[in-house]
């Protein structure tokens, strides 16, 4: 899951990216309205972090314009002014959720998941065989047993489960676990692929490699699947 964070105060800024990269999200942080509205017209997130008391362009100008182009990617508004008309108007130009500071870490990180689980109409936990990856603690599991897995490495498998049966791109794959500031080997995504299928292919679990298109999971109750 990628996660668009647009906030000016840079201290809060990093600490909001260290926990959700530890959480597998994958997070682009940009400080000026600006710079929002030209990365949420460009680029695929499947969820906004908005701070409303941004310099020049605000938040608020940044969620209309983007809901003027019928998007539809959820919008977390965070502000420091939590009086009752900011929080109608933020609402009102479409805002999914809204968050006052100061707040706790984990209240965020909850308000996210639930969020990215509305967004893509999923429950809480995604079921493959014997495996079941939960979206709300971030771990897969193997019979109740978790499974040791990096956050990139989880990221992999939540985007692939969630795609069970339809090929996966390298471009997505790329695209949807890394940020603009990550250094990306050209062979970064073969080496991920390679690292993830050896650890679920003792779990009747394979990821498939189809030749110029992308990767594939199939679906378990499809031939040559197990």
């Amino acid at each position: 899951m990628r996660i668009l964070l647009v906030e000016d105060d840079k201290v809060l800024a990093d600490a909001l990216v260290r926990a959700l990269a530890q959480a597998a999200y994958t997070v682009d942080a940009i400080d000026t309205g600006e710079l929002a509205d030209v990365a949420l017209a460009q680029h695929p997130y499947d969820l906004a972090i908005l701070d409303i008391g941004l310099p020049g362009i605000s938040g608020l100008e940044v969620l209309r314009r983007l809901r003027a182009r019928k998007s539809l990617v959820p919008i977390l508004l965070l502000t420091a002014f939590d009086t009752l008309q900011d929080r109608v108007k933020g609402l009102d130009l479409g805002a999914d959720d809204y968050l006052a500071k100061p707040f706790d870490l984990p209240e965020l990180e909850a308000r996210v998941r639930a969020l990215l689980r509305r967004g893509a109409q999923a429950t809480p936990d995604i079921e493959y065989g014997d495996l079941r990856f939960d979206t709300v603690a971030r771990r897969l599991y193997h019979r109740d047993q978790p499974i040791d897995l990096s956050a990139r490495e989880l990221a992999l498998i939540e985007l692939m489960f969630l795609r069970v049966g339809r090929v996966v791109s390298k471009e997505h794959i790329t695209n949807q676990l890394y940020g603009w500031g990550d250094d990306v080997a050209p062979n970064a995504v073969e080496v991920l692929v390679y690292r993830v299928r050896k650890k679920l292919e003792s779990f009747g679990c394979e990821i498939k490699t189809i030749r110029g298109m992308g990767y594939l999971i199939e679906r378990p109750n499809e031939p040559g699947a197990d």
